[in-house]
This record gives structure tokens, C-alpha cells and sequence, in this order.
């Protein structure tokens, strides 16, 4: 009786090592893509080749679509369209818990940075020309940029515990763009990871998240961009090993204007109300969350080399790599203290 209980578990055994055998060979990586906030995004998922990934990504397209109905500037009935058009101080105005999250958020990198990233730039945005056509006629006349700057300020928005804003100024307006597709990256990789599936890498325009290994058991390898004007998208200055980790990038050398003979980069301080002259040409933010990666690596293009690195360190988490353009047009990398 005895020997037959042997038998029976070194049967079981050879049949576990089997299935476990099986299902290693059978796993395989099944590439999603689409569109979405004017941009694309790709997604690379791990999975057991017997799994039915048909519906996956209906369902990412549903989540993103959501949360363009929440936070997209271009649609009229968005909530962020409808908060911006409001004329009142006093009206609370509800929102969802898309728009919430990414609002708590966004005044955690207002107040770590001492307001060098800004969500209430928009009217600045639009006087440089960096939103509509894109067309520059001629640099904004330093009395109209004098007149904006006391309409700026996240200070002018009360954030309501009971999930309603309110604006003190009947002026402001917000623009989410720098950490909407960070944010975006996050709820996608939240919902990947509801479905059981460790092991995937998601990019939307840029930002990414990597979650587990790739199919060959290493970590997800991601390229920054050489940071330079007119460059192609696949030259990568460097790769970045990622694995349960976002990196989002900010840069001057992509969405610019030249005006007599000088660059000006759509990166404004909200403080000056002038694009950024402080030769940095690209910041990458490692974090734990690609919204907080994204609008962190604004906050560091604004504020500079050192004060950009003194804010990293001092944060839990999160790291970054900074790239200046010296003089000569040479590149200098500068690393916080555990980037790598």
C-alpha cells in the first residue's frame, strides 16, 4: 500500500513538471495598439498561449476613451472643458474619480516643486501659440504676458474632500496635458494587471510602465530619445533597463518655434511666463506612477540642473536623469542618486 502512495505522488509529479513544462513553451507576446490623446500608444503583453486576449483591447480602448471624456481640452463637453468654461466662484463643480486622482496629483507636484509645474498655464499656453495651428506670428508683447501671470496659480482651486471643485477666480482654467497620458499609462496598466497578467510593458506617446519581465525572463528594456531638434523618433540616446517601474521623458527638441534666429520651447515657467532658458534639453523620471513620473519631469525642466536634482533626492522612489547641452552643443548627462 505504502509503495503504491510512492507511485502515485511521483505520477503527480511528472504530471505537474509537465503542465508546468507546457505552459512555459506555450507562453507568447501579443502586441496591442491604437490611438488616443492625438497620439499612439503600443502595448506588449506576456501571456499563456491558450489565453483568450480577444477583449483586451476593447477594454483598454474603453478606459481610454474615459479618460479623454474626463480630461481632454479639444472635446466641449469633456469635464475639464466644462470646469474651464465655468464663470462662477461659488458653484461646486462635481467631478469623477479619474479627474480626482489626477488633480490630488497634480497639486502633490505643485507643492514639491514651490509651483514650477502648473496645470493653470493654459491661458500662457494659448498667448505662445502652443495650442490650436501652432502657428507663431510673433513673440506675446511682455504687458499681456504681465497681465496673465496673477490669472496663473493652482492656489486658485479648491479641491473638496467630498469630490467637487471649486475655482476662487473666475479666470482659471486648467490643462492636464503634462500628466493626462502618464495618468492614462497608470489606469491601463491597472486594468492589465486586473486580468491577471504580470508580465507587460504599456507606452502611450512616449511614457511608459513596465510591469514583470519580458518573454524571455529579462527586464523590459526602454530607449530615451537623443534629444535632439528634428531628430528621428527611433534614434535612442540611452536604454534603460524597466521592470515594475514608469519612466516618462519632458524635452525642448520636439515641440518648439524658432522666431528671428532664437528657439523657444513650450516648456513655460508659470512664474516668469517665458519658456525655459536653462539648457536643459531632456529630463526622464523613473517612479513607481508614470502621471507623477510625467508631470515631475515638467517640474524639473522648469526648475533646473541642481534645484531639479535637490527636489528628486528628497522624494521616496523616484529618480531621474537629466541631459544639458553645454556651449559647444555637447550632451552632459546628470544622474540622481540611484538612477541606476
Amino acid at each position: 500500500m505504502q509503495t503504491k502512495n510512492i507511485k502515485l505522488h511521483k505520477a503527480t509529479g511528472f504530471f505537474f513538471l509537465l503542465f508546468f513544462l507546457i505552459g512555459c513553451s506555450s507562453e507568447k507576446e501579443i502586441l496591442i495598439s491604437g490611438t488616443t490623446m492625438d497620439t499612439g500608444y503600443h502595448i506588449k503583453l506576456i501571456t499563456h498561449g491558450f489565453r483568450n486576449t480577444g477583449n483586451i483591447k476593447k477594454k483598454i480602448d474603453e478606459s481610454l476613451e474615459k479618460i479623454n471624456e474626463s480630461m481632454s481640452i479639444y472635446r466641449k463637453g469633456s469635464e475639464i472643458s466644462r470646469f474651464n468654461a465655468l464663470e462662477s466662484t461659488w458653484e461646486k463643480f462635481y467631478i469623477s474619480d479619474d479627474f480626482m486622482a489626477v488633480l490630488c496629483m497634480g497639486e502633490k507636484i505643485y507643492k514639491l516643486s514651490n509651483g514650477s509645474w502648473d496645470c493653470t498655464i493654459k491661458p500662457l499656453v494659448q498667448l505662445w501659440g502652443f495650442e490650436g495651428d501652432g502657428k507663431i506670428k510673433s513673440i506675446p508683447l511682455e504687458k499681456k504676458i504681465e497681465i496673465l501671470l496673477p490669472e496663473i496659480g493652482f492656489s486658485h482651486i479648491i479641491i473638496s474632500k467630498d469630490g467637487y471643485l471649486k475655482k476662487k477666480k473666475k479666470s482659471i482654467t486648467l490643462d492636464m496635458a503634462s500628466i493626462a497620458k502618464g495618468y492614462a499609462v497608470d489606469r491601463v496598466s491597472a486594468l492589465i494587471k486586473s486580468l491577471n497578467i504580470k508580465n507587460f510593458l504599456v507606452e502611450i506617446g512616449g511614457e511608459v510602465y513596465a510591469s514583470g519581465v519580458r518573454i524571455d525572463g529579462k527586464k523590459w528594456k526602454v530607449g530615451i530619445n537623443r534629444p535632439e531638434k528634428k531628430g528621428s523618433f527611433d534614434q535612442i540616446y540611452k536604454v534603460v533597463p524597466l521592470t515594475n517601474r514608469a519612466l516618462a521623458t519632458s524635452g525642448d527638441y520636439r515641440n518648439y518655434f524658432e522666431y528671428n534666429g532664437k528657439s523657444y520651447s513650450h516648456i513655460l515657467d508659470p512664474k516668469t511666463g517665458y519658456p525655459v532658458t536653462n539648457n536643459i534639453v531632456s529630463v526622464s523620471i523613473m517612479a513607481d506612477s508614470c502621471a507623477l513620473a510625467d508631470g515631475f519631469a515638467t517640474a524639473v525642466m522648469v526648475l533646473g540642473r541642481c534645484k531639479g536634482l535637490e527636489l528628486i533626492n528628497s522624494v521616496n522612489g523616484m529618480e531621474c536623469l537629466i541631459i544639458v547641452k553645454d556651449k559647444n552643443g555637447g550632451l552632459i548627462d546628470y544622474y540622481s542618486n540611484g538612477f541606476l
